[in-house]
């Protein structure tokens, strides 16, 4: 793990199955492909995070989501673009899209567009969305800079890119699409 990790960098390692460290909106997050299971066991071990629990998955636009928003109504989709005033993640219904790691033991898929910029052109460079995890050990506060990754995972991980954190206070609102209830907020 370089300190210096460059967005190039990064995306390479994305690509080639690796586990990366990004900041995104309010905490530090663990990222890898969405659709390769060996990067995503790789990065819930180091996370040690139940497979269970599922991963929030994030992108640059509603768009990049579209594979997983198959099937959704007109209505449903509006719901997904309405300002929230905080980031939100929205737990969409699984339409056969999303694997067993991303979903989990749930019938829904976490997806949140970002607005975070560096998150935003991350997914760009990539082409698509990518797992967004807090970075941390599961049960442990969640990491707040590059300096506290590299204390927590050392050279466990192919990449941290580095840059600041969103502004936002606490990480995003989970929030049912179908029924509207809220799971985080």
């Amino acid at each position: 793990m370089h300190p210096d990790t460059s967005l190039a960098d990064a995306v390479a390692a994305l690509r080639a199955g690796g586990v990366i460290a990004y900041p995104t909106e309010a905490v530090w997050g663990l990222g890898c492909d969405p659709d390769d299971e060996a990067a995503l066991t790789r990065l819930l071990r180091l996370k040690r995070r139940e497979p269970a629990k599922g991963v929030i998955l994030v992108a640059a636009d509603l768009e990049q989501f579209a594979p997983w928003l198959e099937g959704l109504d007109a209505e449903r989709r509006r719901a997904l673009t309405t300002p929230r005033g905080t980031p939100t993640t929205w737990l969409v219904p699984d339409n056969g899209r999303a694997t067993a790691l991303v979903r989990g033991d749930h019938d829904r898929v976490a997806l949140r567009v970002s607005d975070h910029p560096l998150v935003a052109t991350l997914c760009r460079a990539f082409g698509g969305p990518i797992v967004s995890t807090s970075a941390n050990r599961a049960g442990e506060p969640s990491a707040m800079s590059a300096e506290e990754i590299r204390g927590i995972f050392g050279d466990e991980l192919d990449a941290v890119l580095d840059g600041p954190l969103g502004g936002h206070d606490r990480p995003s609102t989970i929030r049912d699409l179908l029924t509207g209830r809220v799971l985080r907020d």
